[in-house]
């Protein structure tokens, strides 16, 4: 967002700051990477990365406020940290010398929440990517913050229809902005050679790639496909988290795990495969994600059979969508004897559209809007 945002703005990104837990621990990677980043950058906490596009990594050490009982103890320390990040903003927009600027939260309802009123933007925008309120972390302050942060912003965008229609019950000014995808690597036209481990695994190849965790993915769905069309083999690339089925999955015989893969390698992994799936366990975490994966299979022409989502709607003239188990193993069947909702130039295509500089273009275009409004109501 920030390097599509610095092609035609000046944008100052700031790092997320590190709290009091994060230097108590030691060997802590999230302090590590910072201070490899800073010493990268002859330890200046404020620096131009690339053209238009510069980067804070704020000194302050925020407290650890997240085990403190929900109620005015919490507000007044997460006050104190509000106060802590504003004035290191406000330092870094003096030295770049902004007279005005609009502020973008991505998704961080606890830190961000006294933004507004601390540094009084232009414009104040809530980037809704993602429902971190299922994960405990976020719910246990978050479920009060969130649509209280939601109310008093100037503008909600999210990256998918549900994300959006969730925070239209909170702010009428909530739209829905896409997702932005780097899909660079994933060409078919440069794989030139398909890896041997997956080469010798007999086809047809029924394959996924990402993160194997039980919190997203059905791997009892996985074991279904498997199960109904033992001449099917199914693949999973991705590391395999203690939530996720594995053991259980490996005594299947045409059940292959080929573990974790570079992000550069996994284009020649999907172009091996016959259809692509994305077998989404249905819950509070997922039920409103965008899952980009999806953008990377079709940007490799390739059929894709996914579990019917409000997001995946965006999908189905070319993504075969199930609600059943039954359903996804026939959506598989009738790729695999040729039936297709669309050619592989036109998944190809429609992939392509959904690029960062696209969505960003339509927040552009949703903040020129609230200007000009405010101006006339000035």
């Amino acid at each position: 967002m920030a390097r599509s945002l610095a092609k035609q703005h000046q944008v100052l990104f700031v790092n997320d700051s590190l709290d009091w837990s994060a230097k108590l621990l030691n060997n802590n990677a999230r302090v590590q990477q910072r201070n490899e980043f800073i010493e990268q950058c002859n330890g200046k906490h404020l620096v131009e990365a690339e053209e238009n596009l510069w980067v804070l990594s704020p000194q302050s050490l925020l407290g650890s406020i997240n085990w403190l009982p929900d109620g005015a103890l919490y507000d007044r320390m997460n006050h104190h940290n509000g106060r802590l990040l504003a004035a290191e903003i406000k330092a870094a927009v003096k030295q770049l010398k902004w007279t005005s600027y609009v502020l973008l939260n991505d998704n961080d309802m606890i830190q961000g929440f006294y933004l507004k009123e601390l540094l009084k933007p232009q414009l104040y925008i809530y980037y809704l990517r993602d429902n971190f309120l299922a994960v405990e972390y976020w719910r246990r302050h978050g479920a009060r913050l969130e649509p209280k942060l939601m109310s008093k912003v100037d503008l909600v965008a999210s990256n998918s229809v549900y994300l959006a229609n969730k925070a239209a019950v909170h702010n009428p000014q909530s739209i829905y902005i896409g997702q932005g995808c780097d899909l660079e690597l994933f060409n078919p036209e440069k794989i030139n050679e398909i890896p041997a481990d997956i080469a010798s695994i007999p086809k047809p190849r029924i394959g996924y790639a990402g993160a194997l965790t039980g919190l997203r993915l059905d791997g009892e769905l996985v074991e279904k496909v498997a199960v109904s069309h033992p001449e099917w083999q199914v693949v999973l690339i991705g590391d395999a988290d203690s939530s996720f089925p594995k053991e259980r999955l490996q005594t299947l015989p045409n059940v292959t795990f080929l573990g974790s893969k570079a992000p550069r390698q996994i284009p020649a992994y999907l172009e091996a495969m016959d259809v692509l799936i994305n077998p989404q366990l249905l819950n509070e975490v997922t039920i409103g994600n965008y899952p980009r994966k999806i953008d990377e299979y079709l940007a490799m022409g390739k059929p894709v059979v996914a579990v019917r989502t409000e997001t995946m709607s965006l999908f189905e003239k070319h993504v075969y969508l199930a609600e059943t188990p039954n359903e996804f193993i026939q959506c598989i069947a009738n790729v695999l004897k040729g039936e297709q909702l669309s050619s592989a130039e036109e998944r190809i295509a429609f992939a392509l559209e959904h690029t960062w500089e696209n969505s960003m273009a339509s927040l552009i275009d949703a903040i020129h809007r609230l200007t000009n409004s405010h101006q006339k109501t000035m």
